[in-house]
Parts: structure tokens; C-alpha cells; sequence
């Protein structure tokens, strides 16, 4: 066992979240508040069927590699004064898919359940 403020965790031992969403769970696995991180935080995501993220944005990039599942990619563009319809990419197992700063984006789980590291880049 490592204790909490070691260089080497065990995130199994990390706080989950759910922000109140049945199925959904969120550890952040190093980020500014938690660890002191100050250009990049990880985040390790699980959907449960049907389960998605609201619409949201970043003011940084973000990357996803999904490590199980399927799953659906909506993604609009920062670009367009209205972003009209988003683009629907598909994501399953050993894909990664990265997000434009700004731009609008959402992950709907497909199926069964999707497993995600999410990487945000902070500038």
C-alpha cells in the first residue's frame, strides 16, 4: 500500500465520484487540487449503460483512450457562432480521441460499459 501523497498510488484506494449520477463513476488520479499537478490532470471515467457526460467544454485540450466498451463521441466545434449538428464518431476498446480547446463535446456509453482515462492538458 502507498500512501496517499506518494509518487506511486493505488487507485483502487482513490476517492470515486458520481456527481449524483447513477453509473457513473470518476477518480481523478492526479490533478491540481488533489496533488499539486500544474500542467496536466488525469482522470479515470467508467459509464454504465446508458450513461453519458453532460455537453460541456474545456479551456484545455483533452484526450480520452478507452480502455473497454463502446461508446459514441458527439462533437461540435468552438469555430461556428452556433455549433448546429454535432458530429457522432464511434469509440470502442484501444481507440483514443483527442478535444480541441473550447470545442463542445459529449461521451454516451453504447451498450455495456465504457472504461476511459482522460487526460486535460491545462495551459
Amino acid at each position: 500500500m502507498y500512501p496517499d501523497n506518494s509518487l506511486v498510488r493505488d487507485i483502487s484506494r482513490m476517492q470515486q465520484s458520481n456527481y449524483g449520477r447513477e453509473g457513473f463513476s470518476h477518480i481523478t488520479v492526479t490533478g491540481a487540487l488533489a496533488h499539486g499537478t500544474k500542467e496536466v490532470e488525469v482522470w479515470l471515467q467508467t459509464f454504465g449503460p446508458g450513461q453519458r457526460t453532460p455537453i460541456h467544454r474545456h479551456s484545455c485540450e483533452e484526450v480520452f483512450i478507452v480502455l473497454k466498451g463502446k461508446g459514441t463521441l458527439l462533437l461540435g466545434s468552438s469555430s461556428l457562432k452556433y455549433p448546429g449538428q454535432p458530429q457522432e464518431v464511434p469509440v470502442f476498446q484501444n481507440t483514443t480521441f483527442s478535444i480541441p480547446v473550447n470545442d463542445p463535446h459529449q461521451v454516451k456509453e453504447k451498450g455495456c460499459h465504457l472504461y476511459a482515462f482522460l487526460l486535460c492538458l491545462i495551459q
